[in-house]
Order: C-alpha cells, then structure tokens, then sequence
C-alpha cells in the first residue's frame, strides 16, 4: 500500500500520452499567465505519520471541552446518548450519501422518513421536509416559502432572531426579490404593535421562542397580528424547548423552523448541523428540498420512496422551491436516533433540568453586587447580564480561572448558558468568580 499521491510522475506521464501532449505545461497552455501561481505552494514539508498524529493531538488538546462552560448563543452542549455514536458510525449511515433517486436504498429512506415524523411530532406540524443545511439557511428557506404561497415581496423580521440568522435572511432577501422590513423589540421581545403596523401586504413573519437573548416571546400573539394581515406565521424554536413549550402548531405557527444541533450533534467547531423544517399541511408542496413518503408497493408491501423533490435539478429552474440540492441525511439521523432514545419524557426532563439550572444560575449571579438581568420576562435556558464591569474583563478574568463564561453581548452585557451538563458545583463555581471579579 502506497502513500496517497493524487498521480505519480509515471501516472502522469501516460495520461499526457494518451492526450498526444508532451507535458503539464503543453496541457496547461490555454490558461493565461496572469492567473497562474507561477511559484510552489507555501506548504511546509511533509511529515510522518507519528509527527501528524502528535500535531493532530495538540489541536484536540486545545478543545478544553471538559471545562465548566456557559456559552451557548446558538450552538449548545447537551448529554449525547452512546447510542447516536454507535448507530451513526455504521458504515450504512457514515458512508451513504445524500439519496437523489426515488429508488435509494429503503433503510436509508425510513430512516429520513422517521427524522421527518418526529419533527412534524415536535413542532405540531403535518409534516417536514427531509431537511437543509442548518438553522439559518431554513429561515431563509421559509422566507422564500412565504413569498411564494401567498405572492407578496414584503416579510417581516424580528430583530431578537439570532444575529446569524438575521445576516443569512439580509443576504437571501435582495437576491429573491424580498422587501426585508425588521421589527424592533420591546423589552427583548418583539414588538407586537410594530407586527402589527407593517402587517399590511406582508408575505410573512419570522420571530423566534426562546429568542436569542433567551427570552420566550408570546408566539400566539405575533401569529394573531400577522394572521389578521393573511400573512405566514414562522417560528423560528429551539428543539430542546419544545420539551416543555407549546408546540409552534399549537399556538399559531404556518411554519415552524430552527437548527437541529442540540438533538444529538456535538459543537464540532461550529458543524456541521441540520436545519428542520416543518409545515401544515396546506403548505406542504412549497417545501424546499426533498421529503420521503410511504406507500405499498405491487406487492402490497410497505415501501419508502422520495415522494416529492421541487428543487433545480429536478424541474425547470425557475419553477424550482428552492436551489438547495441537499439535505444534511447523517445529521438528521443523529437527531432522529436522539429523539428516539429521549422521548417525550427523557426530552421533558432534559429541558426541565435547563430551565431551573439557569433560573438557579440567574438567581445567583444577579445576588452579587453590580450585576442585574437586563430583560424582565420568562427566560428558559440562556438569559443576558449587564454589570458594571466591561464584559470582556469579566469574560477574560472567568478564562483565567478555567471557566468559559457567557458571550459578551457589547460593553457590559454578557448572554450566559446553562445546560442539564452544568452541574450545580459548576454553577456556585461560577457565581464565586463572579463574586471575586465583581
């Protein structure tokens, strides 16, 4: 066995041949001098297996995964079952493909086709698509649904969505011909009086619960607003939530929207995740990407096959629901295995332990001298602090004790996180730098 050398010299030297040229530079001739390299790559020489292994154990180390951490602001560190790693490292899952055909394999069908039912399941939906790329570009996705169900060019935004979000959907909007009009916020939330001043010829409104300041906003009352204006209600919801939440179905939602990571995907340095859509049923055929159904087949026999594909390389372009060409299958899996090893009661019991392990944490952080929650309402796992204190002082004084505190919002505010893997010694210890630095 050879080292992996995409061609050798000899490789090479026959594939010129066969090509009747006699060197690299004869095949290269066509491309213009000015956009060559013209010099070797600035790579450094290459090592050994026991070097690379070394170098690669050096950069995990740095990953201080173990250290108390109260970070989340989109991305969240949540009790992973030992039965998501060991299905999802199957070579069935780990090395199939994104399915393109109607006729893929029936395991891998089922399986989409399970992470479908529970999300439709946890949102109170009808139904879900086989998902996208990740949180963001699924709010986006559901903007584009919007305009096209209803035929108008104007969508409503909330400024408490995640700043990510918020820059996937400024970036979507002028590109599909969406009028973008951002709601300002009252007290952290949105702003129901403003929905209700620019409903008018609105395609839709995108609001999230819990919000990115961990705030739970009153979902019911924004889909009222924009209901009454024939607008699309989009929820944009942290899955763990729905553990003790009303599911977005429930309180008015069209559709319902957010980011799988918490369902069984590691941080990962920031991916890759899963973006879930879920829909009623009327909307079901505006759903971008791919969704697997079940039949029977001639037999009589249960069968799973991608029932409806409305994407560019299926129809003529600009019939298209969507450009995105894949959904994220091993990432949907994890989630569907998640939830499976949850269910209802483990998932309750997880966002049960969130939400009173940051009350705790909010209780005593806010106990110490110059600290104080900016917002008044109902939070359920992340909350944001103002201090007297420069945020970055504070979260640079929590790095020198072994703690990764919340994320600084601007000079004084910090957005802190608190997870069922916080434990209570964690949070004291926590309080107790605070204490110290404030």
């Amino acid at each position: 066995m050879r080292s992996y050398i995409p061609a050798t010299r000899e490789e090479q030297a026959r594939m010129l041949e066969s090509m009747g040229l006699s060197s690299m530079e004869e095949l290269l001739r066509d491309i213009p001098q000015g956009v060559r390299l013209n010099r070797p790559l600035d790579l450094p020489e290459g090592r050994s297996e026991a070097e690379v292994l070394r170098a690669l154990r050096g950069y995990a180390a740095e990953n201080h995964t173990e250290r108390p951490m109260f970070r989340g602001a989109g991305a969240y560190r949540h009790f992973i079952p030992a039965i998501v790693d060991a299905l999802t490292e199957r070579g069935e899952f780990l090395t199939a493909y994104t399915p393109y055909q109607p006729e893929m394999s029936q395991g891998m069908l089922q399986a989409i086709f399970e992470y479908q039912t529970l999300i439709a399941r946890l949102c109170g939906m009808d139904a879900s698509n086989a998902s996208v790329y990740d949180g963001a570009t699924a709010a986006a996705e559901a903007m584009l649904m919007c305009r096209d169900s209803t035929r108008r060019k104007k969508m409503l935004v909330s400024l408490s969505l995640h700043p990510d979000v918020l820059a996937v959907l400024r970036t979507y909007a002028p590109c599909a011909g969406v009028e973008l009009v951002e709601i300002p916020l009252e007290n952290g939330v949105t702003d129901v009086r403003a929905v209700a001043e620019h409903a008018e010829g609105a395609a839709g409104l995108i609001a999230p619960s819990p919000n990115y300041f961990g705030l739970l906003e009153d979902t019911a009352a924004l889909a009222q607003a924009i209901h009454a204006a024939r607008g699309l209600m989009v929820s944009y919801v942290n899955p763990i939530a729905m553990g003790i939440c009303k599911k977005p179905g429930a309180l008015g939602a069209d559709i319902a929207v957010g980011d799988g990571q918490p369902l069984g995907l590691p941080l990962s340095w920031g991916g890759p995740y899963v973006g879930f859509m879920a829909v009623k049923q009327r909307y079901l055929r505006n759903l971008p990407g791919r969704i697997v159904g079940e039949t029977v087949d001639d037999a009589g026999l249960r069968a799973y096959v991608l029932t409806l594909q409305a994407r560019e390389q299926h129809i003529r372009r600009e019939k298209a629901t969507s450009n995105i060409c894949s959904n994220q299958s091993l990432c949907a899996i994890r989630a569907a295995l998640y939830l499976t090893a949850m269910g209802p009661e483990g998932l309750r019991e997880t966002a049960e332990s969130c939400l009173q392990k940051a009350h705790y944490a909010a209780e005593g952080i806010c106990s110490l001298h110059g600290m104080r929650l900016r917002y008044s309402g109902p939070f359920f796992h992340e909350f944001v602090v103002d201090s007297d204190r420069p945020a970055a002082q504070i979260d640079e004084a929590l790095r020198e004790m072994g703690i990764v505190g919340g994320l600084p919002l601007d000079a004084h505010g910090i957005l802190y996180c608190v997870t069922e893997m916080n434990t209570r010694r964690e949070i004291d210890a926590l309080v107790r730098g605070l204490e110290v630095i404030a």
